[in-house]
């Protein structure tokens, strides 16, 4: 296990906004964005970079960049419950992401920002045969996130920056050795207020 640098410099600046006012800037061409706005996956750093909507025009359909930079899709779709044991991940809040070059990660938010484990590919195969939606998934910039703590059982296939957003309210909300109660009660909104959408 170790915590992923980018992740969590993508962390601290998620939280770090969180407390100033000045205007988000594209990271492409430094004019401020709105709060909602889209990103790129910067496969070079594994990076996610803020833009605005005209240079993400410039990304669709791997457009521009030769590559290096992917449009990280909207997509949100809620998925049945999906038995991630035969992963063997041993913690119940935690996101998938199949890269491009085949390997998989598992990445579960932490007091420390995100920790990271290599999911074994074979495995990860069996559970696409079982559950073929998983197979429609975008490399990289697609994730499946699983919440089973407490109770819940919600598996969804999400844009990575909606688990980035997860890892950094975590980090934000965890108090003393368990987390404390407000971090699971943040965590249950957070999964309460995805909606699907394509």
């Amino acid at each position: 296990m170790s915590v992923d640098g980018a992740l969590a410099r993508v962390i601290r600046s998620a939280a770090g906004r969180a407390g100033r006012t000045e205007a988000e800037t594209c990271e492409l061409c430094a004019a401020d964005v709105a709060a909602e706005h889209p990103h790129l996956y910067d496969t070079g750093a594994a990076e996610v970079r803020c833009v605005c909507r005209p240079c993400s025009v410039l990304f669709a359909d791997d457009g521009a960049g030769e590559g290096r930079y992917r449009l990280v899709p909207r997509r949100r779709l809620r998925l049945p419950p999906v038995d991630t044991g035969v992963l063997g991940v041993p913690v119940g809040l935690v996101f998938f992401v199949p890269r491009a070059d085949g390997t998989v990660t598992a990445q579960g938010p932490s007091p420390a920002g995100a920790m990271r484990w290599e999911v074994d590919p074979a495995a990860w195969q069996r559970l696409v045969a079982a559950v073929p939606q998983l197979a429609t998934m975008t490399p990289d910039v697609e994730a499946l996130l699983v919440n089973t703590v407490r109770g819940l059982d919600a598996h969804w296939i999400v844009p990575v920056d909606d688990c980035y957003r997860m890892v950094a309210l975590v980090r934000r909300e965890w108090r003393g050795l368990s987390g404390g109660g407000e971090v699971w009660s943040a965590v249950e909104q957070f999964f309460r207020e995805l909606t699907e959408r394509s």
